[in-house]
């Protein structure tokens, strides 16, 4: 087959001795909460069926728990297990046998949500109430032949392979790092004892499984631990798994206890593939790298520059199913893109909620959302180009109905036009792109700077009417809410408002931190600098000291402003965000020196500043400004003028409903209305 003329690396297929991928493009692992609910596997089936049939070369499950204690809720340990799986391996090979579709064996170890949690030592995690029940030398010998029965088991269920985590916490890195290895004995002390147990998982993986199964290894490559592995600790262990019997090495990025982000949107693409390049270099087998890498030529840059020789695109794969087969036919513009906000995957995932993805809901609920043609086509207005309104107006037009989407402003987003300003949400611009081309596919009749009032949609002849007109900020009624120094947080954003030295920001939502990320950044954006990034969160790429950051001290860049981010509630400040990100928001914030300040009440602003009190005691914030950012109302005026004519007429996204800013609920919702209209 000749070489793809934009991809030939991508497209090129890898020879792996007894088998053959048909391409570099690897499905990563993601968990999907699937296993676990009625219906689980056969919506599974489904999901990874469309993945097979969009173009990927191999795909890697969920992690699955090879025993109870592993407590990852699902298990393969049984022939019954590998009963339940064979619908997932079977929908996939018959969509492409050539596609390879591997198990992840995941025991979360330290992490896992039993009492029944072990680990080579009784160290318990930050992340975790629960301390681990240190393994004795047959508990060790249970885990290790648990292990291998699990492969056993997905080999039985028809896998191509396993992968088997080493990383992030997970009980096989806690035996390779001394902080979680307290030991004396074989499997502790020496970093050869420390190596010894997941070596020996591996060698009798293979000897059980026999040479024509894959076996990957994903190894902590770099895992941004304060004294966690030395490089020289990485290589020799990649080159003792090679020697086990490995077929592939993955390299994986941090901890979950790290406190550097490696795969939110402030993370440049592609920031850690040198890390494999190096690790690659010093092994004969093929290696996997992966985290923010969104798009194929990032993908094929990768693999140019001989960092790695496959590239995993997980969270790409929920957001499109068809990246891989866009790619090849040349239609990139067509990609719906990840933008790593993590909402809809991780965020649910580890809050135990069915996965799916905010610009694509179909995502894991492949049988239950689906835009099929419609068999009566009606004529449809949608007011308002924001993302509930653009996701309404492009699944009802793939349908086959003919949509007219209105916007008083020039260009399509809504508050999409906002979030790609803030430093490090730059990924925003290409959900934009993605939906200006669908409009332009499904011939969406397009009236930007049109403000269309209740008469000329009642006079529209329109069958349906969709009012998507989103939100108004709300201002707070306290004294001297009209001062000179208040601004709303919508003229900041745009750059419309002048701001000063000292500010405050009234409201510790997604939307003030937005601000204060926006107010406080100075200098290139993190996410578009891979150097920069590394001297914000304390990465030593170059020299790779111990985990990548032991000794590293964070540099930040920051603006000359002091800043003051306030809260009403009594809550931590940004304890709504999202669970795997907001992390990273509060903690950029702290290093520009905001200071966060809740359980508050607001009494009036003036010259002198923003008057609060905080537990009946008086304030005085000596600001210039004032930013508003304290929550919305739903603009549905035109609605509410529309109902009384009698319409068909629906309400979608941050007009139906304005506590927060939702985009994940409001694409949801309007997907779903537009497949059933």
């Amino acid at each position: 087959m000749p070489a793809h003329p934009k991809y030939p690396h991508l497209f090129a297929p890898l020879d792996l001795g007894f088998t053959q991928l048909k391409n570099r493009i690897l499905m990563g692992s993601m968990h999907t909460g699937l296993e676990e609910v009625d219906g689980g596997f056969e919506r599974l089936a489904a999901y990874f069926a469309e993945r097979a049939r969009g173009g990927v070369g191999m795909m890697i499950t969920g992690g699955i728990s090879p025993n109870e204690e592993g407590g990852m809720g699902s298990e393969m340990s049984s022939p019954a297990h590998a009963a339940q799986h064979r619908l997932i391996t079977q929908a996939v090979h018959e969509v492409d046998p050539a596609v390879k579709i591997c198990m992840q064996i995941l025991h979360a170890g330290a992490l896992a949500e039993t009492p029944k949690l072990v680990a080579p030592s009784a160290v318990r995690s930050r992340l975790s109430p629960l301390t681990p029940n240190e393994l004795d030398e047959a508990g060790v010998q249970k885990q290790i032949n648990d292990h291998v029965n699990c492969a056993k088991m997905a080999q039985l269920a028809g896998y191509d392979g396993v992968e088997i985590i080493g990383s992030a916490g997970y009980l096989l890195s806690t035996f390779l790092v001394e902080k979680t290895n307290r030991r004396t004995d074989q499997w502790g002390g020496s970093y050869e004892n420390r190596m010894r147990f997941p070596l020996e998982i591996m060698r009798r993986c293979r000897a059980e499984l026999g040479t024509n199964f894959i076996l990957i290894f994903r190894i902590a490559a770099m895992d941004m631990l304060q004294g966690g592995m030395s490089w020289q600790e990485v290589v020799a262990l990649g080159k003792a798994m090679e020697e086990a019997g490995a077929t592939i090495i993955s390299t994986h990025f941090t901890w979950h206890e790290s406190t550097v982000p490696t795969i939110a949107t402030m993370v440049p693409r592609a920031a850690f593939t040198e890390v494999t390049g190096r690790l690659r270099a010093q092994l004969s087998i093929p290696t996997i790298t992966s985290n923010r890498i969104n798009m194929p030529d990032v993908a094929e840059q990768v693999l140019r520059d001989g960092h790695a020789d496959i590239v995993s695109m997980a969270r790409p794969m929920l957001a499109d199913p068809d990246l891989a087969i866009k790619a090849y036919e040349g239609r990139e513009d067509e990609i719906n893109t990840c933008i790593a906000c993590n909402q809809a995957c991780l965020d649910h995932g580890f809050g135990g909620l069915e996965v799916s993805c905010l610009v694509n809901p179909r995502a894991c609920h492949e049988t239950q959302l689906n835009y099929l043609p419609s068999t009566s086509h009606k004529t449809i207005a949608v007011v308002g180009a924001g993302p509930a309104g653009l996701a309404y107006a492009t699944v009802a037009a793939q349908r086959g109905h003919r949509v007219t989407l209105f916007d008083a402003a020039a260009e399509i987003g809504g508050q999409f036009n906002l979030a790609k300003k803030i430093p490090g949400k730059e990924e925003f611009y290409e959900t934009l792109r993605y939906y200006r081309r669908m409009l332009d596919i499904h011939k969406v009749d397009l009236r930007l700077n049109t403000r269309v009032d209740a008469e000329q949609l009642r006079a529209g002849g329109y069958q349906e009417i969709v009012i998507a007109t989103g939100i108004t900020p709300r201002r707070p009624e306290i004294e001297g809410i009209d001062h000179p120094s208040v601004v709303s947080y919508i003229d900041v954003i745009r750059g419309t408002a002048a701001v000063g030295k000292r500010v405050a920001v009234m409201g510790a939502g997604g939307i003030g931190f937005d601000v204060s990320e926006l107010l406080m950044h100075s200098g290139v954006s993190a996410a578009l600098d891979k150097e920069v990034f590394a001297r914000e969160w304390g990465v030593d790429f170059k020299n790779h000291p111990r985990g990548g950051v032991t000794g590293v001290v964070p540099q930040v860049e920051k603006a000359d402003r002091q800043l003051y981010l306030l809260q009403r509630k009594a809550t931590p400040v940004g304890r709504g965000l999202g669970k795997t990100t907001g992390w990273t928001h509060r903690l950029s914030l702290t290093k520009r020196g905001v200071v966060m300040m809740n359980g508050l009440d607001y009494r009036k602003i003036d010259d002198s500043g923003l008057h609060i009190s905080i537990a009946g005691q008086e304030h005085v914030l000596a600001v210039d400004t004032v930013v508003v950012c304290a929550g919305q109302t739903p603009q549905r005026d035109l609605y509410d003028q529309l109902l009384e004519s009698g319409l068909s007429v629906s309400l979608i996204g941050g007009a139906f409903e304005a506590t927060e800013l939702d985009a994940k609920a409001a694409i949801k919702q309007a997907s779903y209305l537009a497949a059933s209209v």
